[in-house]
């Protein structure tokens, strides 16, 4: 089965990132500008949060703060669980659902590599299995009994 290394590898793009003390705006404008729903929040290299429209509405926007005076260190969810390029999928995937998670940010030896959402998940275990049912079907129609 596939790694997160894989996951990554089908991705294009480079990080998406803001600092804790920009401004929720600027957070949601990357989000739009680069058609994602969460950003990492990266201090001097080092991963410090990780911020989700989720974060965003739920905590600016309902209480009636401003997006435009809010620091994203005020609603950002510190010290993230994080994987490695090295991690399985399915793992990956087992842990999400048990959390609730949507997105992990990928280390490498501390530094940040990127991020993996469900949906990168989902496909790499899609592409996995239907790998799978091919190498099967070649079996049974080439090389299985009476082929």
């Amino acid at each position: 089965m596939s790694t997160v290394k894989n996951a990554l590898a089908q991705k294009s793009g480079a990080l998406i990132r803001v600092r804790s003390g920009d401004m929720v705006v600027e957070a949601l404008r990357q989000m739009r500008d680069n058609q994602v729903r969460s950003v990492l929040v990266i201090d001097d290299d080092v991963l410090v949060g990780i911020v989700t429209q989720g974060d965003c509405a739920i905590k600016v926007l309902l209480p009636g703060l401003d997006a435009k005076q809010t620091p994203v260190g005020q609603v950002m969810t510190s010290n993230p669980v994080t994987v490695k390029p090295d991690d399985r999928l399915e793992g990956c995937m087992a842990m999400m659902a048990a959390r609730g998670f949507r997105h992990l940010p990928v280390l490498d030896a501390s530094k940040v590599v990127g991020v993996i959402s469900i949906g990168d998940v989902v496909k790499n275990i899609i592409r996995d299995l239907e790998h799978n049912v091919d190498d099967l079907m070649g079996y049974i129609m080439k090389d299985g009994p009476g082929g």
